[in-house]
């Protein structure tokens, strides 16, 4: 009797595992941390007249990490206000807000959603491709992930991420005599940290 007893408590955990037991597994060593947007913020620069590059800040840039503890994975859904934009000049800053560049009447968001990453890169640094929506318009981009000058990245020190992209690419296609066509992106990103577990 014991023998049948133990048999049948054996299939009840296999039959467990076949129906769901491996996703309730992932579930209860899954994350998700929410990004600082007061402290977050990102940058970006562009060339005019091929000398002088004219610098703008986002200083609202929000989203979420979800974290797989299971693989030891994680994504980046990081999104930013496109109205929230600082320049030099309210000039410049109507400027990038109109159709001919981000044209934030009709796209107020730019979003990044990274591909998986191992964890370990945020310390270590790395390469960080994944799909950037500018202007309703999604391409795939591969950004540069510095490595953490901290213990603790995201809450002690930021996640920097550096790279560029075409304008072009993006629907831009104003003054090209005048602007370059690459735009550089530099990103500086915290967690909160009450939420969450984002180091490895």
């Amino acid at each position: 009797m014991a023998r049948r007893g133990l048999i049948a408590a054996l299939a009840l955990l296999a039959a467990a595992w076949l129906h769901g037991g491996p996703a309730r597994a992932e579930e209860a060593t899954s994350d998700r941390v929410e990004l600082d947007s007061a402290r977050s913020h990102a940058t970006f620069g562009i060339k005019v007249m091929w000398l002088v590059t004219v610098h703008g800040r986002f200083g609202k840039v929000g989203g979420v990490v979800d974290v797989d503890r299971f693989r030891n994975f994680a994504i980046v859904d990081a999104r930013i206000d496109a109205n929230a934009v600082e320049m030099s000049t309210k000039s410049y800053e109507d400027w990038v807000k109109s159709d001919e560049f981000f044209d934030v009447a009709h796209y107020p968001e730019i979003r990044f959603v990274s591909e998986s990453f191992p964890l370990q890169r945020l310390r270590r640094g790395g390469q960080l491709s994944g799909t950037l929506t500018v202007r309703g318009v999604e391409q795939p981009e591969t950004f540069k992930l510095e490595a953490a000058d901290c213990e603790h990245p995201a809450y002690d020190c930021p996640i920097i991420v550096s790279g560029s992209i075409r304008r072009s690419a993006f629907g831009m296609h104003s003054r090209r005599g005048a602007l370059s066509d690459k735009v550089d992106l530099h990103f500086e990103v915290y967690a909160i940290p009450s939420t969450g577990r984002l180091n490895p």
